[in-house]
C-alpha cells in the first residue's frame, strides 16, 4: 500500500508536522528523505530495507558511493543528497562548536564525531583543535589506518597544533568492530599524547573512542587522563 492511501495520522511527513520529527522511528525518518518507494515497495518499507542491510543508520550513512547504488531504488542522485544533508548537519555542529565552549555543548561534540567516525570499515583518528575559550579552531583527520588499527605519530600531532596555534585539543578515534572500549594501547597512546603536547602548552580535554553501536566512550569521564 502506499503511502498517500494511509490514514492521514499515520504518514510520517504529517506526523512530523504535527508531533515533530523526535515521535518519528529511524526508518520514518528515512522515509521522508527518500520521498517515493520503488514499485510494490513504500518509502517506509523501502527505508527499513535500508537500514536492515547496512546494519544502522550509522552504517548507512558511511556506505560509500557503489555500496549504496546496489541496493534497487536507489542511485548516485540519492547518494549525493544524503551526502549533501550530512555535510549540512555536521557543519551546522561545527558552527555551534565555534561559537561556544567545547564544555557547553558535549551533546553537539559527541553529534559530530558520530556523523564523521561511526560506521566507517577503517580506523581514523582525528582532532579537534580549539583555541583559549575552548572553541572549535578545526577538525582535522590526522591519521587513517586498517579495520583494525591506525598508526599515530606523536610528532605529526605536535606539528599540527602548532600550525594550529592550539591552546587544546579534544583527540577521538573509531573502532569499527562496534566496541567503544580502550584498549591499553589506546591508554598508553593518550598519556604520550598528553605529555608530549604539554611541552608545547596544548591541553588534552579529551579523547573519545566512536564505534557504530555504542554512544562515544569519554576518557575524560572515565577518569583515563
Amino acid at each position: 500500500m502506499a503511502i498517500t492511501d494511509w490514514p492521514e495520522d499515520e504518514r510520517p511527513r504529517e506526523r512530523l508536522l504535527a508531533r515533530g520529527a523526535a515521535s518519528l522511528s529511524d526508518a520514518e525518518l528515512l522515509a521522508i528523505f527518500l520521498r517515493v518507494g520503488s514499485r510494490g515497495t513504500s518509502a517506509v518499507d523501502l527505508a527499513r530495507n535500508l537500514i536492515r542491510r547496512f546494519g544502522s543508520l550509522n552504517s548507512l550513512f558511511a556506505a560509500g558511493r557503489n555500496e549504496f547504488s546496489e541496493v534497487p531504488g536507489m542511485g548516485p542522485a540519492k547518494y549525493a543528497q544524503l551526502q549533501a544533508v550530512l555535510e549540512m548537519a555536521r557543519r551546522a555542529l561545527a558552527e555551534e562548536m565555534k561559537q561556544r565552549s567545547t564544555f557547553a555543548s558535549p551533546g553537539a561534540v559527541r553529534d559530530y564525531l558520530r556523523l564523521h567516525l561511526a560506521g566507517l570499515e577503517h580506523e581514523v583518528f582525528v582532532a579537534l583543535w580549539l583555541d583559549a575559550q575552548n572553541r572549535l579552531i578545526a577538525a582535522e583527520e590526522l591519521f587513517r589506518g586498517t579495520l583494525t588499527q591506525t598508526s599515530v605519530y606523536p610528532r605529526e600531532v605536535v606539528k599540527r597544533a602548532l600550525w594550529h596555534n592550539a591552546a587544546a585539543v579534544v583527540l577521538a578515534h573509531n573502532h569499527p568492530s562496534g566496541v567503544a572500549e580502550p584498549s591499553r594501547a589506546d591508554e598508553l597512546l593518550t598519556s604520550e599524547l598528553k605529555q608530549v603536547l604539554a611541552l608545547v602548552e596544548v591541553r588534552v580535554l579529551d579523547h573519545f573512542i566512536v564505534a557504530a553501536q555504542a554512544a562515544p566512550l569519554s576518557f575524560a569521564e572515565r577518569g583515563l587522563l
